[in-house]
């Protein structure tokens, strides 16, 4: 049997299927599994035991010119086809995913329906429901249901090879960084609107460095808006932290964080690869979901995030939200400005006292 699930979204959408993988692994030990995936997310699929061939999707197919655009789409669902695969799982909404796995010849179609051309939603053979309250891995793990399968685990997982560590290790060393001793920060998301407020990031620097005693090594990725997000923060702080900034890769980010003691970031895949690592993690939520998004924790089998907002706990990691009543919004920032209220207004004092408690333990 063989066997393709696809997810074209980001990086962190990707990592959360891991969970999925894992269990048709587990009920189908003779399957060949294959995975469809966006360009720039397949880092978190390399090396995973479960997959045996990853096929890349480059969105800059849809700037091509019509005619040149046409033929890559064809080429890479012709490539797929050509696989013979005997189910399609699409868990991803909108259209592309569905025709991808309707061009594919499976003759089981697993799909989230399609959101435009409802003609599509004909050829799936089993439907995934969306269900509100309810965490992505759990949206995922519904494809289960369909195949009249149990879960048997929903640990998230993330796989680098000895190079990496070996990398890690040596930067590790050049700046006298021991394991278990650092406090990884990674304060900004592609999306600006997730990120909290520079001053108070300096804050939280300051405290850590100062009055916790434990260096912070700040990560981000390594394009203008984050460096100069960074820059800003950085020149508020009193203390100075350690800059990694464009350094480093994202398997070795995921090594460097599974180095560290406590994990402090906003909504982002680096979240989600820290709570892959089982570093406790302390993640800054506004206008996303933290019922549908928050940091999952590998030792429990059912989601904690059971309120529409505030601060909550799963397991080890904590998710620190406004209880306002326009939280959360799913918007751009507040009416869309690109700023979210919810995160510039952020309470340092409770952020202080999660960052002790979560050191303590």
């Amino acid at each position: 049997m063989k066997i393709l699930v696809m997810k074209f979204r980001n990086i962190g959408d990707v990592l959360l299927t891991t969970p999925l993988l894992k269990n048709l692994q587990y009920h189908y030990p003779e399957a060949t599994i294959d995975f469809a995936l966006n360009k720039g997310t397949e880092e978190m699929l390399t090396g995973h035991p479960s997959v045996r061939k990853i096929h890349i999707y480059d969105r800059k197919i849809k700037k091509l010119p019509f005619f040149k655009r046409l033929k890559a789409e064809y080429d890479f669902a012709n490539s797929i086809r050509k696989e013979k695969y005997d189910i399609v799982i699409n868990t991803t909404e909108g259209d592309r995913g569905l025709q991808i796995a309707i061009f594919s010849g499976a003759k089981k179609i697993i799909s989230i329906p399609a959101e435009k051309n409802m003609v599509l939603n004909r050829f799936i053979t089993d439907e995934l429901l969306l269900v509100s309250m309810r965490h992505n891995i759990d949206d995922n793990l519904d494809v289960l249901r369909v195949l009249d399968k149990q879960t048997v685990e929903r640990k998230v997982e993330i796989f680098w090879d000895m190079e990496i560590n070996k990398n890690v290790q040596n930067l590790m060393a050049e700046y006298g960084l021991k394991k278990g001793a650092f406090i990884h920060l990674h304060p900004v998301s592609r999306w600006l609107f997730k990120c909290a407020d520079d001053k108070t990031v300096a804050k939280i620097i300051d405290f850590c460095q100062e009055e916790m005693q434990f260096p912070v090594v700040i990560t981000a990725a390594p394009i203008k808006e984050e460096r100069e997000k960074v820059k800003r923060i950085i020149s508020y702080c009193r203390t100075k932290p350690l800059d990694f900034t464009g350094k480093l890769t994202l398997k070795e980010t995921a090594a460097l964080n599974k180095q560290s003691r406590l994990y402090i970031g906003v909504d982002t895949a680096i979240m989600h690869i820290s709570a892959a690592n089982d570093v406790p993690t302390l993640a800054f939520f506004g206008p996303s979901a933290s019922y549908k998004w928050g940091p999952w924790d590998n030792s429990v089998m059912q989601n904690a995030y059971t309120r529409t907002n505030g601060n909550q706990c799963m397991g080890k990691h904590r998710v620190l939200q406004k209880n306002w009543e326009c939280v959360p919004c799913i918007s751009a920032g507040c009416d869309n400005c690109g700023i979210s209220d919810c995160l510039m207004e952020m309470d340092m004092d409770e952020i202080k006292m999660n960052i002790t408690q979560m050191l303590e333990q």
